[in-house]
């Protein structure tokens, strides 16, 4: 392909800002063409602020009327699968923020139509793109700790999100824990073989009246017999606290958090460090751009889509086997929910 990548972003919301300014300022070889929203007046503030001509209020007229190579989908969850298939069927590539759909019946429906129209489909786990965790992976593949025995993933996020997101949010683990699951099946290279999830309310008492829990502890067991813990939460008062160990026989590795500026400061109490970045958008701020990279390289031909609609069902997966395990008191297999 010979060009500019030509893509548009699908919603306007603070993810998608975020993608539209990457694909127009930082993301090489690429040009965005236009923003759409149902809230047309998002979609306008927005393309004026990058300074793109077309905006709309009609994610399919956008399609009808726009010569684009691809889409990228940060539309509310409910919207995904929809949109998904009307790119497809106009012949456009396809980034979705995750999750794909809530329902695994939903997602293989709009895999089988990505396949039949064709397209490619990328969707949106950035911290599989994130330089510590990419490193981690490629430390564990290679054999650098031996044989992989465990895998310890903390991801704490600094405040809940208000009460009425957690009500349409699927549950904790469909909306935070998913990215862990994730980076789980990233690092260790096999799939889960059985999931066990509990969990309580300890930060806000309105999130267990939603439904939800806010604090959770999850087991995954993997097929080739590593074990991975992942613990969540959904305040931690010190900031963002996102760090992957990987433990085997012949030592470890583990990512570390990212302070907002790296100094240190000493007085008669000790040493103190600044606290964590403040949320996903600052600390995930190069992986984010990393992976709309390698998506304008896939649509180029130049490699394969690096995580795909299959990566995408799977993490989801794992999340109904979690919310299961949680809601029935037992280890939940895999399979029972495929």
């Amino acid at each position: 392909m010979g060009g500019a990548v030509r893509l548009a972003v699908i919603g306007a919301g603070r993810i998608g800002r975020l993608h539209a300014r990457n694909v127009r300022f930082f993301v090489p070889g690429a040009r965005l063409e236009a923003v759409a929203d149902v809230r047309v007046e998002a979609a306008r503030e927005l393309a004026a602020e990058l300074g793109v001509e077309r905006c709309y209020g009609d994610f399919r007229r956008m399609l009808e009327e726009v010569e684009l190579d691809g889409v990228v989908v940060c539309s509310s969850t409910d919207t995904h699968a929809e949109v998904i298939e009307a790119a497809a069927s106009a012949g456009r590539h396809v980034f979705c923020e995750k999750p794909i759909e809530v329902s695994l019946e939903r997602i293989d429906r709009v895999l089988e139509a990505v396949k039949r129209h064709g397209v490619k489909l990328q969707v949106g786990f950035q911290r599989r793109f994130d330089p510590s965790v990419a490193s981690l992976r490629r430390a564990v593949s290679e054999g650098e700790i031996g044989d992989l025995h465990l895998l310890l993933i903390t991801s704490r996020d600094p405040n809940p999100p208000s009460i009425e997101y957690i009500r349409s949010s699927g549950g904790i683990f469909r909306d935070m824990t998913i990215h862990d699951f994730d980076v789980a099946r990233f690092v260790v290279g096999d799939e889960v073989e059985e999931v066990y999830a509990r969990g309580e309310v300890k930060v806000d008492e309105r999130i267990g009246e939603a439904g939800d829990v806010d604090t959770a502890l999850v087991v995954l067991r993997f097929r080739n017999g590593v074990l991975c813990s992942i613990n969540n939460s959904r305040r931690a008062v010190y900031g963002y606290d996102q760090r992957v160990e990987a433990f085997g026989s012949r030592g470890m590795i583990s990512t570390l958090n990212v302070p907002e500026r790296f100094t240190l400061r000493g007085d008669e109490r000790g040493f103190h460090t600044d606290l964590l970045q403040n949320f996903f958008v600052e600390r995930y701020r190069e992986a984010y751009v990393e992976e709309m990279r390698q998506f304008v390289e896939a649509i180029r031909g130049e490699r394969e889509i690096p995580c795909t609609g299959r990566d995408g069902k799977m993490a989801s997966a794992l999340a109904e086997a979690a919310t299961r395990s949680l809601r029935e008191g037992r280890p939940v297999k895999l399979e029972e929910v495929l």
